[in-house]
């Protein structure tokens, strides 16, 4: 039996030598006590491995000493993970002979007791694990709690509308501000524009903030480690998905407009390089403290991959319209097509055939201890290596979520290089959707049966319903072909319950999200440079409580949502 001992542990810690009680240590998020009692005349050795790692080395989270005398166990004590499942692996030193697995998922604060002693017939062990007291279980009084905190802040814009209403204002439904696109320029005739875009736009964005924030430091609003998908997982898509819905709205009105393609096309090129500049300041924060340096100069980041996927998409939208006259939503579109395939056809020969040094052809793991460690420095196959080679090192990402529960050691970044060919098919799926818009407006039917229907083409079966055993899985940090077609199904269903709820029925105004979709470059870029100031972060009494955690992070969301409203009140909107 080989074992794999990451350099930083992340789910399961040893306590020190000679721990005599649990009240000496005060449990963090996220933690249990686990006590293993040891009636054998051996030492047995604990390891652990989590449900969420696949195929991954067991790692060695202690000894348990011989017991002294008969009937006397040995007890030593550990500190293992609640986030997930997880097995535990007794064996025989040293012979490292296998007792016995137990899979367990241990309960936040609860304190636990395995005990390994042997059966009437001695060449048996029995192992049995007792709960001693009962885990917190608190999340769903927190998360309840919460979001009631939540819906009350977000109610404050609707009352304020209805003061200014009866003040000055009118009815707000006909006060409503063009909506303009955040990157390109409004269009010629806002008052048909769609409300149920910058709703979309507002939506992914609100839960954007809130995971950035932290969200509770619950691991189900955190980014899955490798393969699989979470809250955090759906939004980045779904905001590239609906810029290039506005694109195509925008680019059609400024046509109408009187605007010429190349003048188009210059406006591209500059707000693409505006948003890739701004992106390389936010995710290089040092620049308060002076110049940046080249040296550990990060690159690639959420707003530069926005900005290439903006500028392909609006380029190849307005090629494409330059040759060939008005005609079906998706045949009149197929030289542009045939472009975003073959670039997908680029990101499956490079991710698939691509030779990466010391690394199986084709391989999409994380490296460190998955694979049973075989590939240890191979995090990202195909995709890290590029960005490894064409970047370096020291200007990705440092710190991957893979490291969470892979222990990799490997610099990735999964706005990486090759994952941005990814990015301009969930842009250009998006833009197909604002296609739909503009040839069927007003044909509701229309519009709602062929994004249903798009949205079912999109069910992939590469996945086989599997998180590590599809053909290729979804993988946020790869960007894989069936993270995007997965999320960009999801995305048709929702801007389809968002459009009928909101534009079609009129059931919903969009508050609140309304208001951050239309300052949404503002929003984003707010939300990262004043993360560390008051009122969106402040000292917490229990710093080690998700209740607290959730509630600043709740706190400061609302306040970017209450921006957002101000300003689009006093008609302030940042555009680029």
């Amino acid at each position: 039996m080989h074992f794999y001992l990451p350099a930083h542990p992340v789910l399961l810690f040893l306590t020190p030598a000679g721990f005599p009680h649990h009240k000496h240590r005060r449990l963090k998020m996220d933690e249990a006590f686990l006590t293993v009692k040891n009636e054998l005349d051996t030492e047995v050795v604990v390891s652990w491995v989590s449900e969420h790692c696949y195929q991954c080395l067991y790692q060695q989270l202690g000894v348990a000493p011989a017991a002294p005398s008969l009937g006397q166990p040995s007890s030593v004590d550990f500190i293992v993970s609640t986030q997930h499942e997880i097995t535990l692996q007794l064996n025989r030193t040293p012979a490292t002979q296998e007792l016995c697995t137990l899979p367990f998922h241990f309960g936040e604060h609860g304190n636990y007791s395995l005990w390994v002693k042997n059966l009437n017939d001695r060449s048996l062990v029995n192992c049995t694990l007792v709960t001693d007291a009962d885990p917190a279980n608190s999340y769903i009084r927190d998360i309840i709690q919460c979001v009631l905190l939540f819906a009350e802040v977000c109610m404050l814009p609707n009352r304020m509308m209805i003061t200014f209403t009866f003040q000055e204002l009118g009815s707000p439904g006909r006060t409503v501000a063009p909506i303009t696109d955040n990157i390109l320029p409004p269009p010629n005739n806002p008052s048909k524009r769609l409300r149920s875009l910058d709703t979309f736009r507002g939506i992914s964005l609100v839960i954007m903030v809130f995971v950035n924030y932290g969200a509770g430091r619950y691991w189900f609003f955190k980014h899955e480690s490798w393969n699989g998908l979470t809250v955090a997982d759906l939004v980045f898509p779904w905001f590239v998905f609906i810029m290039g819905t506005s694109t195509a709205l925008s680019i059609n009105a400024s046509l109408r407009a009187g605007s010429t393609r190349s003048s188009l096309l210059r406006k591209v090129v500059w707000r693409s390089l505006q948003l890739f500049i701004i992106g390389v300041f936010i995710i290089n924060p040092n620049y308060c403290q002076g110049p940046l340096s080249w040296a550990n100069l990060r690159i690639p980041g959420v707003l530069q991959r926005l900005a290439w996927s903006y500028l392909v998409v609006a380029c190849l939208d307005l090629l494409v319209d330059a040759w060939w006259s008005p005609g079906l939503d998706i045949l009149l579109y197929w030289p542009a097509w045939l472009c975003v395939l073959l670039l997908e056809i680029i990101w499956l020969c490079l991710t698939f055939l691509l030779p990466v040094p010391n690394c199986p052809t084709g391989y999409l793991g994380p490296g460190g201890i998955g694979d049973m460690g075989l590939y240890a420095n191979c995090t990202g196959g195909a995709a890290g290596f590029i960005d490894r080679w064409l970047l370096g090192e020291n200007h990705i990402y440092q710190t991957p979520s893979s490291r969470v529960i892979y222990a990799t050691d490997m610099p990735y970044d999964p706005e990486g290089v090759l994952g941005s060919i990814s990015s301009v098919l969930m842009a250009y799926l998006g833009l197909q959707a604002g296609k739909i818009i503009l040839h069927y407006r007003d044909v509701h039917t229309s519009i709602i049966s062929r994004f249903l229907i798009w949205g079912l083409i999109l069910v992939t079966v590469l996945t086989k319903c599997s998180r590590d055993q599809g053909f290729i899985p979804v993988n946020k940090n790869l960007w894989s072909l069936s993270y995007v077609t997965t999320l960009a199904c999801f995305a048709f269903v929702l801007l389809v319950l968002v459009y009928y709820t909101v534009d079609v029925r009129k059931w919903w105004s969009g508050a609140p999200f309304y208001y951050p979709g239309m300052n949404s470059i503002l929003v984003y870029v707010g939300h990262e440079v004043f993360e560390e100031y008051f009122p969106f972060r402040w000292r917490m009494a229990n710093n080690q409580s998700h209740a607290e955690h959730l509630t600043q992070n709740l706190v400061a969301t609302s306040c970017w949502v209450f921006i957002s409203y101000v300003l689009y009140r006093k008609k302030i909107f940042w555009k680029i």
